[in-house]
Parts: structure tokens; sequence; C-alpha cells
């Protein structure tokens, strides 16, 4: 049975959701973000006018540099050299337009700390507090208990709804839990925490993953030893492949965020600094079924990655050399005598493509603002893929992606096209290379991805904010965020 706030269920009372006015605090915070945000532009506007040649200057060599940068990075020999040293030229005209702008220190400080202010004031008026995310949260649970529903009944909640559509489960207690764990992930994160002693102390089967193990079968037979819910101490990879496991079972799946940068934690409002704290999913926790994404069944739950990067990082000399690695890699690929990746897909309007410089695959669509998949997801659970595809046709299109990656607006990229779909399929004559949540791998075509909805059942401490990150992000010089500062300025109600 599924009980929403505001159904009617029989012999109950309706629970009825009305929607809140902005307090006064959040609106004069919406007030303080439009007001230092006019002032900022003000001032940055004059110091442009009383210097236009200044600024005029700094832009053109900003752009030179940037072109010349393309040359530096896709070619070799002496036309390298004449681009660095133009690279170089560059950067000392945009330093002498900028000395020359007249915005002397006091007025950028200004500037920042109008636009630092007018972003937090911006994310306190718009974002709810953790304390009234975890009130929906509770108050949700209790409201699906007063109407009849068992301790396992789904609950829909307006928090959920803020949480990108999310249902709440109240989770039962588990009878053999199991947390898997990484020692060597995060810089050791598992044993500085001292996890394995934790779990013990909680009731926890702690599974420590060791130096020739096989992650997939210690999961499997931590099932077989009849595990009611599995968890997985370590990076995105890791956790991949144990809820794999985990949802080919039925069982629910932990994110103990011990890896390093633990983006499958962040999306799904983890606090990834409080490793120990995530073991509360265990005993108290609530819980949301997520997709998963596979590519030729290997299963994924942030993105892979095709083309330049995934090329690069296949090269034995790139751990030990990185950027000596790329920069002599980098003309192959993208000079005028580089041979086209063999990537053949079909785009969104249907037409067939021959080849990308990248393209990215992810567990649901991402909101990218800077190239390489560095972002948030506003939900993990619309049951599609999140697809884009990269050409870069020359030098020009080269400094255009460098100025708009500097702004964080990447994707308004006249070679940038941005897709969501249930399936996508890559073609190749030749084995592809391809990274797959941070793990470098070589698939034999086609390479098939497909979006497996609600595949998972993910459970999440009580205390955790079940908010995605992506849906907390401050765009100031979005036209729907400055709408919505002024809908909380003048106290319209938040929509339900």
């Amino acid at each position: 049975m599924v009980c929403r706030l505001g159904d009617h269920m029989p012999g109950q009372d309706a629970v009825e959701h009305t929607p809140r006015r902005p307090g006064v605090a959040r609106r004069l915070a919406a007030l303080a973000a439009l007001a230092a945000l006019a002032v900022a532009a003000v001032f940055l506007l004059v110091g442009i006018v009383a210097h236009l040649v200044a600024v005029l200057l700094a832009v053109v060599t900003l752009l030179i540099c940037a072109t010349s940068g393309w040359y530096t990075v896709s070619r070799r020999g002496a036309v390298r050299m004449i681009a660095l040293l133009v690279v170089v030229a560059a950067a000392a005209g945009f330093g002498t337009g900028l000395a020359f702008a007249g915005l002397s220190v006091w007025r950028v400080i200004l500037i920042v700390v109008l636009g630092a202010a007018s972003v937090l004031a911006a994310r306190y008026a718009l974002r709810r507090t953790r304390g009234q995310l975890q009130a929906d949260v509770q108050v949700a649970v209790q409201a699906g208990a007063r109407a009849g529903t068992q301790a396992g009944a789904l609950v829909g909640t307006q928090a959920g709804a803020r949480a990108g559509g999310a249902q709440l489960v109240r989770a039962r207690r588990p009878a053999h839990p199991v947390l898997i764990m990484n020692p060597k992930s995060g810089g050791g994160k598992a044993e500085r925490f001292q996890l394995a002693a934790e779990c013990r102390q909680r009731g926890i089967e702690p599974v420590v993953l060791r130096r020739g193990d096989d992650l997939l079968q210690l999961a499997e037979d931590a099932v077989a030893r009849g595990a009611d819910v599995i968890g997985m101490a370590g990076g995105d990879g890791s956790q991949a492949l144990v809820a794999s496991v985990a949802a080919q079972h039925g069982i629910p799946h932990v994110c103990v965020p011990a890896g390093t940068r633990n983006h499958f934690a962040l999306d799904l409002g983890l606090d990834r600094n409080d490793v120990v704290g995530a073991l509360d999913a265990f005993a108290d926790g609530v819980e949301r079924r997520i997709d998963l994404a596979s590519v030729n069944g290997r299963t994924f739950v942030n993105n892979a990655s095709l083309g330049l990067y995934a090329e690069i990082v296949q090269s034995p000399e790139y751990r030990d050399a990185k950027l000596k690695t790329a920069a002599a890699m980098l003309p192959d690929l993208l000079g005028p005598d580089a041979t086209p990746l063999d990537l053949r897909y079909t785009g969104p309007d249907g037409q067939a493509y021959e080849t990308a410089h990248l393209i990215l695959v992810s567990n649901n669509p991402y909101q990218l603002d800077h190239m390489g998949g560095r972002g948030t997801r506003p939900r993990l659970d619309d049951g599609v893929l999140g697809i884009v595809a990269v050409m870069i046709a020359d030098a020009t299109e080269a400094g255009m992606l460098a100025a708009l990656e500097a702004a964080g607006q990447v994707s308004r990229f006249a070679g940038w096209t941005e897709w969501s779909s249930s399936r996508f399929e890559i073609n190749s004559g030749a084995p592809v290379q391809i990274g797959v949540d941070g793990e470098a791998l070589t698939m034999d075509p086609p390479v098939v991805f497909v979006s497996r909805p609600g595949a998972l059942r993910v459970r999440l401490p009580r205390h955790a904010v079940h908010l995605s990150p992506a849906a907390r992000t401050v765009r100031l010089l979005s036209g729907s965020t400055l709408a919505e500062l002024g809908r909380v300025a003048a106290g319209r109600a938040d929509p339900g």
C-alpha cells in the first residue's frame, strides 16, 4: 500500500500539505542577494567603462592565450614552441591589460565580497535547512504509520519531492548486516576511522578486502551467509560492484564514503566527511529506490567516459608521468594529422556521427558546468542515461571552449550536444578504451549503455540530508535562480 502526504486513508485523518510562505529571514536574504549582485555589477561596469581599452586588451589577449594553448597541446616541434611563446606573450599582455584597467585592489576585493555575500544570501533564501528536511522525513514516516502502513511500507514525502522525487521507506533493523571495506581507499580511511571496530560495536559483520580478493565474490559470499543488508566502504568503482550484487539479490545497499571523491555519496545527499555516521543507515535508516546503469553488462553508479581522456589514461606511462604522457599523446589525438577516434553513434536528432573528442554517459543526467564530468545530479531515479558528446573543430573553437570552461558555461559550447535516453550504443572497428566510475577498461564493440530504473534499494542514515547537491546549487546569473529569488523576496509560497 502506498500512502502519500495529502492522501485520505479510510478510518484515518488525511494529512494535508499546505504550501509554506517564506519567512522574514528568507525574504530579507533574497533581497540581500539581489541587491549585492546588483551593486557588484555596478562596480564592475564602472571599472570597465572607465578603462575600456585596457579591458579589451585583457579580453583579446585572453582569447589569444586560449587559442595558442590549443596549438601548444595539438602540435609538435617548432609549431608547439612558437605557440608556447605566444601563450607567454599573451599572458603578459593579459596581465598588462588588467594592470591598466584601473581595477584597484580594494575595488576587486569589494566585488568579490559582494559576489560571495550574494551567493551565501541566495543559498539561505532558496535552500531549506537540514532541520526542515529532517522534519519532513519524520513527519512523513509518522504520517504513514498513522495511516495504517506497516513498518516497511512506502511513504511518498514532500522532502522526497525536493530530493528529486525520492520515495522513502522506514527501514527495518537487519538481522545480518555486512559491510565490505577496502582499507586502501581514500588514503586508508577505513583504518583511520577504525571502521571494523565500529562495525562490531553495532552488530555489523565487517569484511576486509585483501590484495588478490575478488570483490564481487566477497559480496556474493556475504549474501550466501545470509546478509540481508550489504554495504561498501570504498570508492565509486567498488560501490558499483557491490551495488550490482545487492540489486541482483534484491537486498538494500549502504554507501559508506571511504573513497577519495565519493561522487555517488555526494549525489545521495550523504555527508562525505562523516564516514562513521554513514553506518547509522544499517540500524536507523530510511530506504529509497534509485537507478543503476550498465555498459556491456558492467554496472556503474556515476558515469563512463570515452574519447581523449579515456585514451590517455590507458597508456602504461600515464600513471608515472601524467603531464608528459598527455603532452606526447595529444598531438596524435587533436592535431591536423590526427586520425579521428572511431566512435560511431546516433545523436538525439537521429543523425549518425562517426567520431567525437569526448563522450560522457552518466547514470541520470548531470548538471555540468565544466569538462571532465565534474558536476552533480538533481535526481537518481529518472530512469534515463545522461549523454554528452563534444566535438572541437579547430583552434578557434578550442579557444571558445576554454573561455566557456573558465566561465563555468561549458554546455553553451557550439560543439557540445547533450541529451537523455534509456539506451545508447557506440560502435567501433576496434576495442574501445573507456573509463567506468574511474576505472580504466577496454571493451569490445558494440558498447551498449542501458539504464536500469529503480534497480537498487539504497539505505541512508535518518540524519542524512535527503537532498542532492544539484538541487542546492545556486547559479546567480541564471534566469530561473533570479526568478526564484524574486518569488521569495515577494513572499510567495514555496511550490508544493
